[in-house]
């Protein structure tokens, strides 16, 4: 009989999404007509701009074609969507980065979750505490995270503690890690981290031949100047860093699924005999093995987002979720919450007000209010007595919730 990857069996049976969902649904086949108010997961609710839904249609009846029929597509993504990432993404803000150090794919969750596999299981990670729950458990499933000890941490991996002290920023490892994920604007915190600051974790990688794995998917919300979108502004960080983006938040393609990471070709890492190795051909050798490439229909809609019309319409449903942020921030703090996050990034970091347990606020929250957090402490230790707000509602139910809140 075969057996099994034991780590799989390590990890909690219950993804932090899913247990929310099971406890949700739970409540509302005990209460059919109550009108609960979702807050929790970062799923947008207003449809797919214009200028990409026409995209995809027009892709679509290509299809019926057969001089303009795509099959199978490159596995690092259409050359039109690259280039449209290379241009605008990156190059608009003086930032050389090549088409292919880009590769599309179906989402940062797939890519954060994937990119372990070009590195040895023996390799030393650091991870934000709290932090985005990919992060941690695709390290314990291949094996990277050690054994579960009795507070719910990893014996293998470095917390990067972030806390109300040092406002949800996380202090220089004090031993030499590997690879390092951070995540700027943070889920869930809603942190950020200014150029100087960012700067540092690049020196940092540098000095000890670390790898930074940088989550930039939330970068389309961030308002202040100081603040950077992409870590390849830094000089210095396309030697040491890969970053992961997202159309997911910036455009609403939760359900539609489109994404891409960045892999400088300086980026090297040593093989067991010493030699220096490129990244960028250990993933390009992982995808053409194991990913036949995102959708061409899929990708012509990402292309419109860098559309005049695509840019417009992206602008105005970021502007919408950016102002339910602001909503959720003025509103909890007038109702005497503590609060972090919500200028630069979709979510709202929320200190429980009696202290409670994330969970136990999570219920009350439900029960009482038929409102829907993520709690903190699903995101890591440093995450317990604090909640999620997510800012991707429709405005009607943003009052909404906040009004039950106050009463």
């Amino acid at each position: 009989m075969p057996k099994i990857n034991e780590n799989f069996t390590k990890i909690p049976a219950s993804y932090l999404f899913s247990e929310v969902a099971r406890r949700v649904n739970e409540y509302k086949t005990a209460n059919p007509t109550h009108n609960i108010i979702r807050m929790d997961i970062g799923d947008i609710k207003l449809p797919l701009p214009d200028a990409c839904v026409d995209a995809m249609i027009r892709a679509a009846n290509e299809q019926r074609s057969a001089v303009t029929f795509r099959g199978y597509g490159p596995e690092q993504g259409y050359e039109f969507l690259r280039d449209a990432i290379r241009n605008n993404d990156f190059r608009s803000r003086g930032i050389d980065i090549a088409s292919d150090e880009i590769f599309i794919s179906d989402g940062a969750k797939s890519d954060t979750g994937n990119i372990g596999e070009i590195f040895s299981i023996d390799n030393y990670v650091a991870v934000t505490d709290p932090s985005y729950p990919v992060y941690v458990d695709t390290n314990a499933m291949a094996g990277r995270a050690g054994e579960v000890n009795t507070n719910g941490m990893w014996s293998n991996l470095v917390y990067l503690q972030c806390n109300a002290d040092n406002g949800f920023t996380p202090y220089l490892p004090e031993i030499k890690v590997d690879l390092i994920y951070l995540c700027y604007p943070n889920n869930p915190t809603g942190a950020t981290l200014t150029k100087s600051q960012l700067a540092c974790w690049v020196d940092y990688a540098r000095k000890h031949g670390a790898i930074i794995l940088f989550d930039a998917a939330y970068e389309a919300f961030i308002t202040e100047d100081d603040v950077p979108h992409s870590i390849f502004e830094i000089e210095g960080a396309a030697e040491v860093a890969i970053e992961f983006r997202s159309f997911s938040k910036t455009a609403g393609f939760t359900g539609t699924r489109c994404g891409y990471t960045v892999v400088p070709k300086q980026v090297t890492s040593r093989n067991e005999k010493g030699e220096n190795i490129s990244l960028n051909s250990l993933w390009n050798r992982r995808q053409t093995t194991k990913f036949n490439g995102t959708a061409y229909i899929i990708q012509r809609a990402a292309e419109a987002v860098y559309s005049p019309e695509g840019k417009i319409q992206v602008k105005n449903l970021l502007d919408y979720y950016k102002q339910n942020s602001n909503i959720i921030r003025t509103e909890l703090i007038k109702a005497g919450y503590t609060v972090f996050g919500g200028i630069n990034a979709p979510y709202i970091w929320a200190k429980t007000p009696n202290g409670e347990n994330s969970w136990d606020y999570f219920d009350f929250l439900l029960n009482k209010k038929n409102i829907v957090i993520t709690p903190g402490s699903g995101f890591g230790h440093c995450g317990q007595g604090y909640v999620r707000f997510a800012a991707f509602g429709k405005k009607e139910d943003v009052y909404e919730a906040m009004n039950r809140l106050c009463t």
